[in-house]
């Protein structure tokens, strides 16, 4: 059994109400921190445990927090970013759900560490009914006295908000995020100045992911090097994976960092295998926007080594051959899926998504979408693969945030190692507009029919 942090109370009866919560232990960081810990050695047991961002970009919490300006003078802000929006994600909505007070004593932990009198949650507008369960609790928490003024009588004041965002993909960047924030579009800011600077309300802000925010607990309580010995290597300590398709046991799943990604799938413990017993056709390990892998790479890398469950292993030889652990939005496919289908979906996305202020992602995405669509639906011509391939490179790199990146990612790794499923709508439309392709010639038979070519 894997070591639980997140979700070791999930199970205890009553667990999301304060009184349950404090009885088995909650806020006990936050006295810890409070009463016998400086900000700035709280922050040193965060950069200590190796704890990186698990809302996708995986750079290390304590060195960012170490960024946050002290010397000018400003008010300092702690924003948790709960505007989980990645395709294949749900594990932040989880934890607010059914263990709110975990986050909000996160929050308080956090928030001390960077001096911080003023913080917010930002959810997204969809998840409605978990705003008004962090509602309640931060009220709860205030009724407690652990939140206003003279927490625990050590003299440190703290208000806590959330605010619901409108359901923007691009308000999870965290300059979009803090422009909602302030009242405004949500567009990505230019950077620098970056957030530990100038961020909210030109304020020096660092933005957090959930579940990052929620580990801080533990490592308060049990110190950075004791999270440090829990997984492997640079990603240290444990990871929620949201985990769907073509497997029996779908759902969210708290593992070790360094777990192999074959246990994970097969092991009953986890996934338990695919359904209905059909050959794994690929799989995407960090929700939509990170690249597919055939099955070939799925359980072992390019050079032969086990394929774990950890930022580098799974991005392993780069592109070509791995990809990324991102927000741990785990997507499996059987052979009945269809590649060019679930690129395409997957690119709808991202053009409705971008918020079109740069030129490379508000055109390209559009191009993207219509040209795979056509692929989809039969009408696909033989360029249009490597047309496909042309505008994906021209997205990539040339934004003002990684949105641009996301909607290019996808497409580039579906061509690169599926290039032949491609050909094979180009070159047999009639077999595609029965929309059944794939159910009634599997993978396999059009390899066959295709023959393997990569770009």
């Amino acid at each position: 059994m894997s070591k639980k942090i997140l979700l070791e109370k999930a199970s205890i009866p009553g667990i999301k109400t304060y009184e349950v919560y404090r009885q088995n232990g909650g806020y006990a960081s936050v006295e810890k921190a409070l009463k016998s810990m400086t900000p700035d050695e709280v922050v040193e047991e965060v950069k200590a445990s190796g704890l990186r961002g698990r809302g996708g970009a995986g750079f290390p919490t304590g060195l960012k927090w170490s960024f946050i300006d002290k010397k000018s003078g400003k008010p300092r802000h702690l924003v948790c970013n709960a505007d989980e929006s990645e395709p294949g994600t749900f594990k932040d909505r989880f934890l607010m759900e059914y263990i709110p007070h975990l986050l909000i004593e996160g929050m308080i932990t956090s928030s001390y560490a960077l001096e911080a009198n003023l913080s917010y949650i930002y959810i997204r507008g969809e998840y409605m009914w978990v705003y008004k369960i962090l509602e309640r609790a931060i009220k709860e928490a205030y009724a407690a006295g652990w939140l206003g003024k003279n927490i625990l009588g050590t003299g440190y004041n703290l208000d806590l908000y959330v605010h619901c965002g409108g359901g923007a993909y691009i308000c999870g960047e965290e300059t979009a995020l803090i422009e909602s924030l302030e009242g405004k579009r949500g567009n990505p800011r230019i950077k620098p100045p970056f957030p530990a600077v100038s961020g909210l309300w030109s304020n020096p802000t660092v933005v957090n992911n959930v579940e990052s925010i929620a580990a801080v607990p533990w490592i308060v309580n049990n110190t950075g090097a004791e999270y440090a010995k829990i997984g492997i290597g640079r990603s240290t300590g444990t990871k929620l994976i949201s985990a769907s398709g073509h497997i029996k046991n779908p759902g969210v799943y708290e593992i070790e960092l360094g777990l192999s990604v074959d246990e994970f799938m097969n092991s009953d413990e986890y996934l338990g295998g695919m359904i209905d017993e059909r050959p794994l056709k690929a799989f995407v390990p960090g929700g939509s926007s990170v690249p597919v892998l055939p099955a070939n790479l799925i359980y072992k890398t390019a050079n032969g080594e086990d394929r774990l469950m950890t930022y580098e292993s799974l991005s392993d030889g780069g592109f070509a051959t791995g990809s990324m652990l991102g927000s741990g939005g785990f997507i499996v496919y059987n052979d009945t899926a269809c590649i060019v289908r679930n690129t395409w979906n997957f690119s709808r996305f991202y053009h409705h998504e971008s918020c079109g202020q740069c030129s490379p992602c508000r055109e390209g995405t559009g191009w993207l979408e219509k040209v795979l669509h056509r692929i989809e639906n039969g009408h696909g011509r033989e360029e249009d693969i490597d047309l496909l391939w042309s505008i994906q490179s021209k997205i990539e790199g040339n934004t003002i945030c990684p949105l641009g990146d996301a909607a290019a990612w996808p497409v580039a790794a579906a061509i690169r190692h599926f290039r032949d499923e491609f050909e094979y709508h180009v070159r047999f439309p009639e077999k595609i507009k029965n929309r059944d392709h794939f159910v009634n010639e599997p993978f396999e038979k059009v390899r066959h029919l295709v023959g393997k070519q990569t770009v």
